[in-house]
């Protein structure tokens, strides 16, 4: 159970930013205890493995429950996922209509749609992953999500207080520490990372806690709630607003970590361990994996 994890220590650092997002605040001392964490994000490979052992079927391969969404359009209540198409040119940033599409037929065998596959993508992190997913995949290895405070703790790799997991510089002496977008969102990914999608885990370096993908790449589930009453900054990043729940949406809101590879300067700093967003447990998309974590 133990394979493919790092020990952590328990510990006390300095969580959140003053200096980005309003959700982020306040800066505050918080405690963990020692736990294990995966040293990356679940892969395609590690996920085909617990869908093979146990027939699991992932939230975005069901047909939506119609008393869940009483306002959609009958049509699309069949099984799918949000693939995010790059668009040509700029748009307005405001409407995340404007990149994201609802894809009957994606899932996480299929993240571009249903004439794609994951055929040469296995070490690449799982997506299209809803929290029921991540949660059940938890279980069936052994092991619980992360909880936020967890989480921070090990993408700071012991740098309490940067912001970034390897520091202060994005891009130390040129050379890109994680995958993210560069260029104008949504439209010019410069692909100075290499990367237009996701990346396969272990391509960037480590943190100091020898571990992967803590920054871009996919932002990971964490067990924790988000809270009604912490103010969210305006627009989102990349990905559709969370319902809230005080407005009487059926879906509760957990917190996502670490950003992803649609995250630019132009639009979303979100590829810092502070950053956090607000995410439907009924979201999947071609951006949201996990990471899995023990504890003693």
């Amino acid at each position: 159970m133990l394979r493919h994890m790092v020990e952590l220590p328990g510990g006390t650092f300095r969580m959140g930013s003053d200096r980005f997002y309003p959700e982020e605040r306040p800066v505050r001392e918080v405690s963990v205890d020692a736990f294990w964490i995966d040293r990356h994000p679940v892969t395609v490979a590690e996920f085909r493995r617990f869908v093979k052992a146990t027939g699991y079927v992932t939230w975005a391969e069901r047909p939506p429950d119609p008393d869940a969404y009483p306002d959609a359009d009958p049509e699309l209540l069949v099984p799918g996922s949000l693939v995010f198409r790059k668009t040509d040119g700029p748009v307005d940033l405001r409407d995340f209509r404007n990149w994201w599409s609802w894809t009957p037929g994606a899932d996480w065998r299929h993240p571009e749609g249903p004439r794609s596959t994951v055929g040469g993508r296995e070490l690449h992190p799982v997506t299209h992953i809803a929290y029921c997913d991540a949660q059940a995949y938890a279980d069936w290895a052994g092991k619980s999500l992360p909880t936020e405070v967890e989480w921070e703790y090990a993408a700071r790799g012991g740098l309490d207080g940067a912001t970034f997991t390897w520091g202060e510089e994005f891009a130390p002496k040129g050379r890109m520490m994680a995958n993210t977008w560069q260029g104008e969102f949504p439209w010019q990914n410069l692909r100075l990372d290499g990367y237009e999608g996701t990346s396969p885990v272990e391509r960037f370096p480590t943190n100091g806690f020898g571990l992967y993908d803590m920054a871009g790449n996919v932002w990971e589930w964490t067990a924790d709630d988000f809270a009604t009453s912490t103010p969210v900054s305006s627009p989102p990043c990349c990905a559709p607003q969370a319902p809230r729940v005080e407005d009487g949406e059926r879906f509760p809101r957990k917190v996502i970590k670490g950003g992803s590879h649609l995250c630019a300067p132009n639009y979303c700093l979100r590829y810092r361990p502070a950053a956090r967003q607000a995410e439907s447990v009924d979201t999947s998309t071609c951006h949201i994996g996990f990471r899995c974590v023990v504890r003693p």
